[in-house]
């Protein structure tokens, strides 16, 4: 049986540049710390990699910090600093922060304090954009990399977070980006990498692959492939409502990434549907792939109003410039079956 992958938002395949940059950093031998003409070439290529990272962020002229990932970007300036962040964050940002930010129905945060808050670009299970504030203290940017356009440098804000693994590059490699001259403790100290932030020898085989994917992705961005994925977003919505009315789709009214769908189909619980694609040849989430396996309704939806049975209901479909219409045709022949034999069950 053929697969049809649509939980982009929880990873993306890996890209043939990506791939193909990778190989290549595995023949580079030298250590970037050292001095000798093997380490100088090691060297190069990880500032290489920086300011393709940088530049694809829109970040020329910030501090581009190599992590595992946005996981560490986070821990590494949020600890200690009184942030506050709504519960619409993902859990990396929110076991530092007080979650007291307002949510509206559309999954919208009001920041009366940017300077001590920490706001989301895009949110992983519904895909609701916000519009950050000038002078904001740190933004999770994991999801709306490479998806919609943005620069690091116009958003105002102090620091910022993202993982390859959501635009193409490999797992275990992201990025912390900060203004120039921002104080951040390091977590892990050693010999000084990274300009004294986070000790270690660098990974250069995934910050190579990382760098690939960014500029692969904002070619991607700028050749308008994810203006199309909006559109089929959109069609395949349609679909889904034309056959269950009643459903939902959290956040529709607000701006969203152009490949995050979030339905509610209240009363049929979203691990059930997804088990039940699953076996027809879909992967889908019931929301974000961190959470999986822990049976509980959406923080995120509860907190834009909607009740723990919806909640419970929910699931989230991501899908990717590489999908056609057929494929998203039958995805929601698979869907539609599935519902009208659970509607016909319960009445």
């Amino acid at each position: 049986m053929s697969r049809t992958y649509l939980d982009w938002n929880a990873t993306t395949p890996l890209r043939p540049e990506s791939r193909a940059a990778m190989i290549e950093a595995m023949d580079v031998a030298g250590n970037p710390s050292s001095v000798h003409d093997e380490g100088r070439a090691a060297k190069m290529l990880l500032e290489r990699a920086r300011e393709a990272v940088a530049t694809a962020l829109g970040a020329e002229g910030a501090d581009v910090i190599f992590t595992s990932g946005a996981t560490e970007a986070a821990a590494m300036v949020l600890p200690g600093r009184d942030i506050q962040c709504a519960p619409v964050e993902h859990s990396a940002v929110k076991v530092w922060c007080d979650q007291v930010l307002a949510v509206d129905g559309d999954g919208v945060v009001t920041v009366p304090d940017p300077a001590r808050a920490s706001l989301q670009l895009a949110n992983n299970e519904t895909g609701v954009i916000q519009k950050l504030p000038e002078g904001l203290a740190s933004s999770d940017l994991t999801q709306a990399f490479g998806k919609v356009p943005f620069a690091f440098n116009w958003l105002g804000i102090t620091a910022g977070f993202v993982s390859a693994h959501k635009l193409g590059g490999p797992k275990g490699i992201g990025a912390l980006i900060v203004r120039k001259g921002t104080e951040v403790g390091a977590i892990l100290r050693g010999g000084g990498q990274e300009q004294g932030r986070r000790g270690g020898t660098e990974n250069l085989i995934g910050i190579a692959g990382f760098a690939a994917a960014a500029t692969a992705a904002q070619r991607d961005l700028s050749a308008g492939l994810w203006d199309e994925v909006a559109k089929r977003r959109d069609a395949l919505e349609n679909r889904l409502l034309e056959a269950a009315p009643d459903a939902v789709i959290a956040g529709k009214d607000a701006k969203r990434l152009p490949n995050t769908t979030c339905i509610l189909t209240s009363g049929w619980k979203g691990e059930t549907q997804v088990m039940q694609m699953d076996l027809a040849g879909f992967a889908i989430s019931a929301g974000s792939a961190c959470s999986s396996g822990k049976v509980r309704a959406s923080g995120v939806l509860q907190s834009m109003g909607f009740s723990d049975q919806q909640a419970q209901s929910a699931i989230r479909v991501s899908i990717s410039p590489a999908l056609g219409d057929d494929e998203l045709n039958q995805f929601a022949d698979a869907w539609q079956k599935a519902y009208s034999r659970w509607r016909d069950r319960n009445g």
